[in-house]
């Protein structure tokens, strides 16, 4: 594997730090800045929803420019709002500072991708596209918890200073080791956007916002959870997010492993699986070690269902893929929003610092029944091809070819 995708991981590694690392410091910068944890809430909500607009128009925007300028461009963005949230005199600005650091997100996954597969021979495409992805998955179990730590002990300032460093060295990786590669032709926008009149298609981004939501419904409120009712201490929030990372490695590797062979029943089993567990959090956040387990299931859980929601998308949506699988990352980030949003609603209620996990488990549950509602239409749009084992298989050797292509 070229050197050219470490920096590509460099690159993945910090933009994931910085997605994430803010949910352990809400208490801090709440505290700060004189806002309740509802109103630092935002802080998930407004970068999650950067991501949403920004990754479709980077990725149109990025067909004008060579595909490392491009990433470079990047990379500098996220500089930039990494560097306004670390000195940030107000809120607002720190919140301005996240919008800039997120518009960098989706578009440097879809185009690191196409950048990593270029980089090596046919056989190796998949191996590359998921080096690349590997800084993502790190990230939260070394950058996230890392970062926490830093900011509880020197400061969250602090933490957002070194995230916008390791931007600099990712900056500098790809100005040093990918290879100059040609600017790519114009997209057929309105090919692209023909994919958005298939309803599989947009019932799959719809279970993809609500499912990844109930994700966030709890994690985004996890430091005020944990220590408040759980009576953990606040340097505790550190290790109970590597539990959370080390649950989304093997949840990850579980639904990609999966999603090929029974993409639909993977999706029952982990949406039905969250929706459970989600419920269940609400009592056992009461109790410490319940509650560990609790928070590394929903990372797995959690994080099985993004290799199939994704391939989901990208088999309804082969024929114009590239918006699409971009639209799809950021109905990814639409979910963490909404869910963000809602959990802070509800606490804000007085309903208290467990009930985001109902709000988490009643999201899990409609995307579950989205799915459902799915394959009812393909199996009676398509009842050949259901029960057709050539078609079955054509099928799965697509989404094989597909698989590598996947968020967070």
């Amino acid at each position: 594997m070229p050197l050219a995708l470490l920096a590509l991981a460099i690159g993945a590694f910090g933009i994931g730090t910085t997605e994430f690392v803010i949910m352990g410091l809400l208490p801090e910068v709440a505290g700060d800045f004189g806002v309740s944890i509802p109103t630092a809430g935002f802080l998930v909500t407004g970068y999650a929803l950067g991501v949403m607009f920004g990754a479709p128009l980077m990725t149109v925007l990025g067909t004008k420019v060579s595909r490392k300028r491009m990433l470079m461009l990047l990379m500098g963005l996220f500089i930039i709002g990494n560097l306004i949230s670390a000195v940030a005199p107000t809120f607002t600005v720190m919140l301005i500072g996240r919008v800039i650091a997120s518009l960098a997100h989706g578009a440097f996954f879809g185009i690191g991708s196409v950048v990593a597969a270029d980089l090596v021979a046919p056989d190796k495409k998949a191996g590359a596209i998921a080096m690349m992805f590997t800084g993502l998955t790190v990230a939260n179990v070394v950058g996230v918890p890392l970062g926490t730590l830093i900011g509880q002990s020197a400061g969250w300032r602090v933490t957002f200073t070194v995230v916008a460093a390791l931007g600099v060295l990712g900056l500098a990786g790809i100005f040093k080791l990918v290879p100059d590669m040609p600017k790519p032709g114009g997209v057929r926008l309105r090919h692209e956007l023909a994919a958005f009149k298939n309803v599989q298609v947009l019932l799959a981004m719809a279970m993809t916002v609500l499912g990844f939501g109930g994700v966030f419904a709890a994690i985004t409120y996890i430091a005020p959870m944990m220590t408040n009712v759980t009576g953990y201490a606040d340097g505790s929030v550190t290790w109970l997010l590597v539990l959370f990372g080390l649950g989304m490695v093997g949840g990850n590797l579980v639904g990609g492993r999966f999603a090929d062979r029974a993409l639909m029943p993977m999706l029952y089993v982990s949406l039905g699986a969250l929706a459970v567990v989600l419920a269940l959090f609400t009592l056992t956040a009461h109790n410490k070690i319940a509650a560990a387990v609790t928070i590394t299931l929903i990372g797995a859980l959690g994080f099985a269902t993004v290799p199939p929601l994704q391939k989901r998308v990208l088999d309804q949506a082969h024929g114009a893929p590239t918006l699409a699988s971009a639209v799809n990352i950021g109905a990814f980030n639409l979910g963490n929003a909404l869910s963000a949003w809602l959990g802070g609603v509800v606490i804000a209620a007085g309903m208290g610092y467990t009930a985001p996990n109902w709000v988490g488990a009643v999201l899990a549950a409609a995307a579950l029944l989205l799915a459902v509602l799915s394959a009812a239409l393909e199996r009676r749009a398509h009842p050949a091809d259901s029960a057709d084992p050539s078609v079955v298989k054509a099928e799965q050797a697509h989404s094989v070819q597909q698989q590598a292509v996947v968020h967070n």
